[in-house]
């Protein structure tokens, strides 16, 4: 039997710091980028059916969705803000930076399961949820990171079960 524990949290981060689980060890947590792949083509293609202009991957949002979905995995938590309390944003504008823009938005959707999704349940979850479905929907979004990892004996939140975390950073700058 597939034990499907999933969580999905509002688009936007909380300003509550959640307890983190201090692990000690590192864990292997692995890259799926086939699914990263899959999860940007199943964006695109329902935001087409919705009559919007695809996102293009930008290296900047890659990074910082890779970093905090690895972050999390390894340290046991599951939040849009940092380990250490930083704001979704403030991670995000270190690689995506704003310093050179008129115009500069972001924004963030999360998911959790144990032990894998797919990008179609990915985006049947989000879109169940008026935060993350406004974010799939929003035109005013030109780009995207995506960062699937799969973590073993996850601590903290995730129970010690082996999970797959997808974090998607999207943003503008004009």
């Amino acid at each position: 039997m597939l034990a499907a524990l999933i969580t999905l949290l509002a688009a936007v981060a909380s300003s509550a710091a959640l307890a983190v689980a201090a692990s000690g060890a590192t864990r292997s947590a692995k890259s799926l980028g086939s699914l990263d792949h899959q999860v940007l083509v199943a964006i695109n293609a329902y935001r087409a059916q919705h009559g919007l202009h695809g996102l293009s991957l930008a290296p900047g949002l890659d990074r910082s969705a890779s970093e905090h979905s690895f972050q999390m995995g390894n340290d046991g938590y599951f939040a849009h803000d940092s380990a250490n309390g930083e704001a979704f944003w403030k991670r995000i504008q270190r690689y995506y930076g704003s310093s050179h823009a008129s115009y500069w938005s972001v924004g963030e959707n999360l998911l959790w399961a144990a032990p894998v999704v797919s990008a179609q349940q990915a985006l049947r979850m989000w879109i169940a949820s008026p935060e993350h479905k406004a974010n799939l929907l929003n035109p005013v979004w030109r780009q995207i990171g995506v960062a699937a990892v799969q973590v073993p004996s996850a601590p903290g939140t995730y129970h010690g079960l082996t999970v797959t975390i997808v974090t998607t950073d999207f943003g503008v700058r004009r």
